[in-house]
């Protein structure tokens, strides 16, 4: 697959993802399909709020089974919040939130009939992930990311499983073209740069090695959508149909092969356990 195809293959896997997962924003209130997993999100929402969250939480306020209805948290999001990973100040600040979130995450207890998404990686709960914290899924405001929202990967897990889906999207971990064309950079970023910023605001984790946590991660995401399609599930089935998975794949060996743009100053390689 050409470049060209691949980036194609992407940009045709948001408009699948668009109209197999129809959302209607009115007025501050958010309609999205339901699925098994709405009522258990709820709940942790209620919890988060009760934390201090609200600010940076939607509001559940209805679920049918079949439509949800959340209020949301105000904000630029999706196609227009790219740009604001651009800044270093913008990247801290997704890190900071996403940590904030983490933290108060571990309290809480989930109900005894809590339904998960599909879980990316099996590990224990030392957290609850989000499982796709990209750009687009944050709120921002005045360009510091103020929400997160699309909780629909809510999982019990290590909090590295999310710090390295986050990096491979906020610093980009992809090709020079990518950086300019898909993320809109005005010159190819400092990559090590910006991981050192996220791993700074973000705080302390386990020791983990940044490459092999984001392949990792990386390679889980493409399992899940392979499995995903084989059940002949939607957007998933269409996004291997169309090649989204050879290009996620091809973005992987270019993480391999770029180690050393990518190891923040002075880390120690630490193999990733599991």
């Amino acid at each position: 697959m050409s470049e060209d195809d691949g980036t194609a293959a992407r940009a045709r896997a948001v408009e699948s993802n668009a109209a197999f997962r129809p959302v209607r924003v009115a007025e501050g209130v958010v309609s999205r399909p339901a699925g098994a997993q709405t009522a258990t999100v709820h709940a942790f929402f209620g919890y988060l709020r009760e934390q201090g969250l609200a600010d940076a939480i939607p509001e559940p306020l209805s679920n049918d089974g079949t439509t949800e209805t959340l209020r949301i948290v105000e904000g630029d999001a999706g196609g227009d919040a790219w740009r604001y990973q651009h800044s270093l100040e913008g990247v801290e600040s997704a890190a900071r939130l996403l940590r904030r979130i983490h933290d108060a995450s571990r309290g809480w207890v989930p109900p005894v009939d809590a339904v998960f998404g599909q879980t990316v990686l099996a590990r224990s709960g030392q957290v609850f992930c989000h499982g796709d914290p990209g750009p687009w899924n944050f709120a921002w405001r005045d360009g510091q990311a103020v929400g997160l929202f699309d909780w629909d990967y809510l999982h019990p897990g290590d909090p590295v499983d999310d710090v390295a889906y986050a990096l491979f999207w906020f610093t980009p971990t992809r090709a020079d073209h990518h950086c300019l064309d898909w993320h809109h950079f005005p010159a190819v970023p400092d990559r090590r740069e910006r991981i050192q910023h996220f791993l700074s605001a973000y705080g302390p984790t386990r020791p983990f090695d940044v490459v092999d946590a984001i392949i990792k991660r990386g390679q889980a995401t493409i399992n899940l959508e392979l499995s995903l399609a084989a059940q002949g599930i939607e957007p998933q089935r269409t996004w291997v149909a169309d090649g989204v998975v050879d290009e996620e794949a091809a973005e992987l060996r270019w993480v391999a092969d770029n180690r050393a743009l990518l190891t923040p100053s002075g880390a120690r390689r630490v193999p990733m356990d599991g």
